[in-house]
């Protein structure tokens, strides 16, 4: 059984808790920025740490005298905004729990979350929720107060506390210790009912203390990110809790569509996002080139990039004339690309997924490093995480300081530290199936070189097992798939059939782009682009590509297009973007067996065009 550990860099006193991060951030620094609030398009207002701090202070009071008590849980549910992080520290002063609610969550998810986890209150962001909230309200008697961001209701929170004391606060925010719990985040269920990890204040100090010592380069005090992500997610709740701990400046854009334009005007020096987010900065790149007739050259740009990038990882480094070629396509196309994502970003934090060789390439050669890191709820999030200076693409980096890895007898990663889940909220059971003593099973595969760097191969429980015995691990299919432009998601079959087959969805962002540039009509439905041979070439390209990387029995033999979205709102994805399989493979059973139903191979039955 291969191993891998690295002793913490701090010791904490054990009567901390994450609230200390900010008291010392303030005594340390109390006129840096924290946080910027974009009250107009492109224009931020800057929050320091000594206000945000009195801010959080007043707000906490609203909530003790509003009867909220230490050790109370009360539900966020909300998009990424400043508010959530007011909240969210504001909850911790006053000895609370925070639980947070995607907030896209249906009522349904919000009944079980505030039910099980037994909240006292409720915030919500708008009327939407609250309309939600409402048609449940019934079953959830605990929920005995509601305050809604987009009114007034934090507003009088703060004028009802103004009889609060110091001491009072202070006495509600000591009552808190390393062990003490923190939040109670729900996974996102791919299967089955979600389950509330208990993520205790010990993980997100001794993480954020830790990553701030072992990634000096991008944890760094006086830089700046925009956070997108959602904050109902451990990922980005943990870089919120991290940011002000190191001093970072944190800018909020709830609108994904809006993201660019938010780096372009906040200037990020950093930024945290998901595999997905760089195969679209990538795929419209290369598209917005197509149309204006610079393909040929953005094609070129990429292979000196990657091959550039290769060239780094040996022995006397890029060729002449590598060197040469990069540095014009630096002044033609990379530079452009770092300018459209605010010119100042240097580092990015990928995890959810495996981000490509391919890729990580590409983005180290433009100038921007991108660190993949691994985690889960149960982790307080990242266990893992590539360094600046020794990040090996295409593998996650080694654990941070105060944590472990191990790789079982069957393949499966074992993670061990103090930002270990404390168990699964009033699941035993659960508890007891997850862990193997200190050491928590993530479910996930992979193999652990002798440097401690980590690939990640799939889910255990999601491992095709063909009628032929093959072990086919899907995610390695599905990922660079998705790397097509024109691919939404990539669902691989093939669990005790003859084959792989897949179920490939289209994108419907840059589909237009495409069909424009390669000749078609924009304007084609999803229902048909998912016939037209101009496209089904592009996608029998894009699984011959996939399937030239694996031996033949593991290859995808057939394909079929399905002329609808994958989304969360489908019910086929979930809020963290994770394919809910058993739903797809519920909805499209007619479609799954057509595909085995003896018909020839996808490229024999298509007629494509020369």
């Amino acid at each position: 059984m291969r191993s891998y550990e690295l002793p913490s860099l701090v010791e904490t006193a054990v009567n901390e808790n994450i609230t200390d991060l900010l008291l010392n951030r303030v005594r340390k620094t109390p006129n840096i920025p924290l946080f910027a609030i974009e009250k107009t398009p492109g224009v931020w207002t800057d929050v320091s740490a000594k206000d945000f701090h009195e801010q959080v202070k007043d707000l906490a009071k609203g909530f003790i005298a509003a009867g909220i008590r230490p050790g109370d849980a009360v539900g966020i549910m909300s998009r990424t905004r400043y508010e959530w992080a007011l909240v969210d520290f504001a909850l911790w002063f006053a000895g609370a729990v925070s639980v947070p609610i995607y907030e896209t969550s249906a009522p349904a998810q919000i009944e079980w979350v505030l039910s099980d986890s037994d909240a006292v209150a409720l915030i919500i962001e708008n009327s939407e929720h609250q309309k939600r909230f409402e048609s449940i309200k019934a079953m959830v008697p605990s929920v005995k107060k509601v305050w809604k961001l987009e009114d007034d209701s934090l507003v009088k929170l703060v004028a009802d506390g103004k009889d609060i004391s110091d001491d009072q606060l202070e006495k509600a925010r000591a009552s808190l210790n390393l062990d003490s719990l923190a939040t109670i985040i729900y996974t996102s269920g791919t299967t089955g009912k979600p389950k509330g990890c208990e993520l205790l204040h010990r993980g997100f100090v001794d993480l954020s203390k830790n990553a701030m010592l072992e990634l000096p380069e991008v944890v760094k005090e006086g830089t700046a990110t925009v956070l997108f992500l959602p904050l109902a997610h451990v990922y980005a709740r943990f870089i919120s809790i991290l940011c002000v701990h190191a001093g970072i400046k944190v800018g909020h854009q709830p609108d994904t569509t809006n993201v660019a334009a938010a780096m372009q005007s906040f200037h990020p020096d950093f930024l945290l996002a998901v595999p997905r987010v760089f195969e679209k900065v990538y795929n419209s790149a290369e598209q917005k080139a197509e149309a204006g007739g610079k393909g040929k050259i953005f094609r070129k740009a990429v292979q000196v990039a990657i091959d550039y990038s290769r060239g780094l990882d040996k022995k006397g480094g890029p060729s002449l004339l590598l060197k040469v070629e990069h540095k014009l396509f630096d002044i033609l196309v990379y530079k452009k690309l770092r300018a459209a994502m605010g010119g100042k970003v240097k580092y990015a934090v990928s995890g959810g997924a495996p981000l490509g060789e391919r890729l990580g390439h590409f983005f180290r050669s433009i100038g921007l490093i991108v660190l993949e890191g691994y985690g889960l709820t149960e982790t307080s999030a990242p266990a893992m995480i590539g360094r600046a200076t020794d990040a090996k693409i295409g593998k996650v980096g080694r654990v941070l300081p105060g944590c472990a890895v191990k790789i079982a007898d069957d393949g499966e990663i074992l993670l061990k530290g103090s930002n270990v889940l404390r168990g699964y909220w009033k699941n035993p059971e659960a508890t007891k199936a997850t862990m193997e003593g200190d050491w928590f099973k993530t479910g996930d595969i992979g193999e652990l070189d002798d440097e401690g760097f980590i690939t990640i191969t799939g889910r255990k429980k999601e491992l095709i097992v063909t009628a032929g015995g093959k072990n086919v691990a899907p995610t390695a299919l599905e990922d660079p798939l998705r790397a097509s432009p024109i691919i939404g998601q990539a669902v691989v079959i093939g669990d005790q059939r003859p084959f792989v087959a897949a179920l490939l969805s289209l994108d419907p962002e840059m589909m237009p782009v495409w069909l424009a540039n390669n000749g078609q009509p924009s304007d084609l439905t999803l229902s048909q682009a998912a016939k037209n041979p101009r496209v089904l070439q592009e996608l029998q390209k894009a699984v011959d590509e996939v399937n030239s990387t694996v031996s033949n029995a593991e290859a995808i033999k057939k394909f079929e297009v399905i002329d609808s979205e994958l989304s969360e709102k489908s019910g086929h994805l979930t809020p963290s973007l994770k394919i809910k399989r058993e739903a797809v493979t519920r909805d499209f059973a007619p479609i799954i067996e057509q595909i085995y139903g003896g018909s020839p191979t996808t490229s024999d039955a298509i007629n494509l065009p020369s």
